[in-house]
C-alpha cells in the first residue's frame, strides 16, 4: 500500500555573503574616519550610533513587525532624556528642604482624583444616565477639574522657580535613569496606543506627531521641571568620565556599555521575532483579516508591540540623554530624532534587526562626516574659481557645509528607495515546502 506524506520542507541557508559585503565595507568606512578624525572624534560617533540603534530598533519592531508607522520617535526620545536626568542629577536641597515637596504632592493627588472623577462621570450611562448628558457631565466636569487644579499647579510652581530654581534630580546612578526612561516611555506609549491604534496608515503617523511636539513643549515649558530652555547638566556617566581617565578612553568604556545593551536587545528581539509570538505579530501584519478570523486577538497585540517599540525607544533616548551629559529639551528636534531614525531603518531594512543596526550605523557615519567632506569640497572649489576665475571667497562655508547634510540624506533616502526599497538587508521570509 502506498502511503503519501508532505513534509515540510525548510529551504537550505544560503552562505551571507551580502551581509558580511556591506559590514566589510561599514568597518572599512568606519576605520577610514578613525584615521581622518582620530580616535576621541570616532569615538563618541560610535557611541552616538550605537544609541540610534537602539532607537532604531525600537522604530523597526513597530514598523518591520507589525506595520505601524510611528512619526513620534522624538517624543519618546525625550522622555527618555528627562529620565536620564531627573533620576541621575543631584538632589536640589533647596527645595527637598523645604515645604514644597508636600504641596507640589498635594496638587497632584487633586489632579488623580480629578480624573478619577471625570473616568467615573463618563460611566454614569451604566448607571441609566442618558448617553448625551453623560457626555455633557463628563466634559463640563473636566473643564472645570482642570482650572482647578492647573490654577493650584501654577502657584505651586511659580514658588518652585522662584525659591528653589527647579525640583532637581534625585541623585541615583543613571542606569536607574535608564530603566526608568523606558518604563515612562512604555507607559506613555500604552496611553498612546489605547488611543490611537484604531487609527490606520497616515492617520497614526499624524497622531503620534502631534504627540511628540506635546511632549517636548511640556518639557520646554516646565521650567520647574526641568529648568526648560536654560538646561541641565551635567549628567553622570555609569562608567568614569572624561575627567577621570581621559576622553578616548572614558568614550571607549561608554561604547562598550551601549555595545552589551544592543547585544542583549538583539538577542531578545532575534528569539521573539522566530518564536510562535513574532510570527504571529507578523501574520497580523501582513493580513489582519485572517488573523482575526483564527481567534487572534489583534487590538492588544498591537499594543504590545507598540509599547514595546517605545520602551526602547525610552531607553535609547535616556543612553544618548547621559552620553551628551545635557537635557535640553529644545535640543530634540523631528529632522534629528525622527527622521534620521526613519532613513536609517528604511536603509538597513525594516523588519531585519541586523540590517537596522547596520543602516543605524551606516547612516550616522554619513549623518556626521558629509559637513566636514562638504566643506572639504566647497573649499576646494572655492581655491579653484579663486585661481582660475578670481571669484571672492564666501563667508558662510561652514554654515553651507552644515546643511549639506540634510542634502546627503535625502539624496540617500531617494537613492534607496528607487533601487532597494526593501533596504539593503531585506527581511527574509521563510518559504516552507
Amino acid at each position: 500500500m502506498d502511503k503519501t506524506t508532505t513534509d515540510s520542507v525548510v529551504a537550505p541557508r544560503r552562505f551571507p555573503l551580502r551581509e558580511i559585503l556591506l559590514f566589510l565595507v561599514l568597518l572599512a568606512a568606519v576605520l577610514g574616519v578613525y584615521a581622518l578624525m582620530g580616535a576621541a572624534y570616532s569615538t563618541r560617533m560610535l557611541v552616538e550610533a550605537a544609541c540610534y540603534a537602539i532607537l532604531a530598533l525600537g522604530l523597526t519592531i513597530q514598523w518591520g513587525y507589525a506595520g505601524q508607522f510611528n512619526a513620534g520617535v522624538m517624543g519618546f526620545v525625550a522622555l527618555g532624556g528627562f529620565c536620564a536626568m531627573f533620576f541621575s542629577v543631584p538632589v536640589n536641597e533647596a527645595f527637598w528642604g523645604s515645604e514644597l515637596p508636600g504641596e507640589l504632592a498635594r496638587v497632584l493627588l487633586y489632579g488623580i482624583g480629578a480624573v478619577l472623577l471625570v473616568v467615573g462621570a463618563s460611566r454614569l450611562d451604566r448607571l441609566g444616565v442618558p448617553r448625551r448628558l453623560r457626555t455633557t457631565i463628563a466634559v463640563v466636569l473636566a473643564v472645570v477639574l482642570y482650572l482647578v487644579v492647573i490654577s493650584a499647579l501654577r502657584e505651586v510652581t511659580d514658588q518652585i522657580e522662584s525659591r528653589a530654581g527647579f525640583v532637581g534630580g534625585l541623585g541615583l546612578p543613571a542606569w536607574v535613569g535608564w530603566i526608568f526612561g523606558g518604563a515612562l516611555a512604555g507607559g506613555v506609549g500604552y496611553f498612546i496606543g489605547r488611543v490611537c491604534l484604531g487609527l490606520r496608515s497616515d492617520y497614526l503617523a499624524i497622531a503620534t506627531l502631534g504627540i511628540a511636539e506635546i511632549i517636548k513643549a511640556f518639557l520646554k515649558n516646565s521650567d520647574w521641571l526641568t529648568r526648560g530652555t536654560a538646561t541641565v547638566s551635567p549628567l553622570p556617566w555609569p562608567v568614569p568620565g572624561p575627567a577621570e581617565v581621559g576622553f578616548t578612553l572614558a568614550r571607549a568604556l561608554y561604547f562598550s556599555v551601549t555595545a552589551v545593551l544592543i547585544a542583549a536587545i538583539f538577542f531578545l528581539l532575534h528569539r521573539a521575532y522566530h518564536a510562535p509570538w513574532g510570527r504571529m505579530i507578523r501574520a497580523i501584519r501582513d493580513n489582519e483579516v485572517s488573523a482575526s478570523a483564527m481567534g487572534k486577538t489583534i487590538n492588544r497585540r498591537r499594543l504590545e508591540i507598540f509599547v514595546l517599540g517605545c520602551i526602547l525607544m525610552g531607553i535609547g533616548g535616556a543612553v544618548l540623554g547621559s552620553f551628551n551629559s545635557l537635557f535640553d529639551p529644545q535640543g530634540y528636534l523631528p529632522l534629528n530624532h525622527t527622521f534620521l531614525v526613519l532613513v536609517m531603518v528604511i536603509l538597513g531594512g525594516p523588519g531585519n534587526n541586523l540590517g537596522t543596526i547596520f543602516g543605524a550605523v551606516a547612516v550616522y557615519v554619513i549623518w556626521l562626516m558629509s559637513e566636514p567632506l562638504a566643506l572639504f569640497l566647497m573649499e576646494l572649489a572655492v581655491s579653484f574659481g579663486e585661481g582660475a576665475f578670481g571669484w571672492d571667497t564666501p563667508t558662510n562655508l561652514d554654515s553651507r557645509a552644515l546643511q549639506a547634510r540634510v542634502f546627503v540624506i535625502g539624496l540617500l533616502i531617494t537613492l534607496v528607495l528607487r533601487f532597494a526599497p526593501k533596504g539593503l538587508l531585506p527581511e527574509k521570509a521563510k518559504h516552507i515546502a
